[in-house]
């Protein structure tokens, strides 16, 4: 049986140009069983190598849309959902600053450190989420206010009326403000084993971005873990992912 990864109707409405991509991969560990000639690091080394070159000479928030279009588009759509962008950023525009500043990103875990890598070389947030955590299906949807957000502090939290939230069908809020924090109720820690992965973007060419985007996770998780992720794309409204029951 499946359950499955999906947008509203509402976030659809309000976000037409939306465009995301899934994987679904499940046999992955806190360390990489590869061939030495295959270690995590430098593949992280050489996406942050992209990243940094579309930095140059700028920073993440430059104005031009011919700097980072695809950070241009997540801040005029959380400009929609009345978030100031100096205050609430997207994932990979967070991640890009942290990058510029410090020239580095920490290292956490391989996959959220090849997922960070990733996301900031094509400025497109990424999601990754321990599987075993997400009750029934998942949606991105507005809150009701119900929901429990657990903080990495500690702190159980609750989602205010109408922001977007990655949501399960226990009530459990995966992420606040749509791509702009993740839970720490289903981040991936040392003993995760099967992860979901979301990119979303907006801007002109996500439609050819997220898919190559969406590749690259995977065949990086398959020459990494030697697994066999599952990849969906989510285009138009109704469409949604599928991936198994824990």
């Amino acid at each position: 049986m499946s359950r499955y990864f999906q947008h509203a109707p509402a976030v659809w409405a309000a976000h037409p140009d939306l465009v995301a991509g899934a994987v679904y991969a499940t046999g992955l560990t806190a360390t990489v069983p590869v061939a030495p000639e295959l270690p995590v690091e430098p593949v992280v080394a050489r996406y942050l190598a992209i990243a940094r070159a579309r930095l140059a000479g700028g920073t993440e928030a430059d104005g031009t849309e011919a700097k980072l279009p695809e950070i241009q588009a997540w801040r005029r759509a959380f400009g929609r959902m009345g978030l100031k962008p100096t205050q609430y950023r997207c994932a990979s525009e967070s991640l890009l600053r942290r990058l510029r500043k410090e020239g580095d990103l920490p290292r956490i875990h391989p996959l959220i450190d090849l997922c960070n890598a990733i996301s900031v070389a094509f400025a497109i947030p990424v999601a990754a989420l321990d599987a075993s955590r997400i009750a029934g299906d998942l949606r991105v949807r507005p809150a009701t206010g119900d929901e429990r957000y657990l903080a990495f502090s500690g702190e159980v939290e609750h989602p205010e009326p109408g922001e977007l939230v990655f949501a399960d069908a226990g009530g459990e809020a995966h992420a606040r403000r749509w791509t702009h924090r993740q839970s720490g109720h289903s981040a991936v820690r040392a003993d995760t084993t099967s992860v979901l992965i979301v990119a979303e973007a907006m801007h002109d060419s996500a439609p050819s971005d997220v898919p190559k985007l969406v590749a690259a996770v995977a065949d990086e998780l398959s020459a990494l873990w030697s697994v066999t992720p599952s990849m969906g794309a989510l285009s138009e409204p109704g469409s949604r992912f599928a991936f198994p029951l824990p």
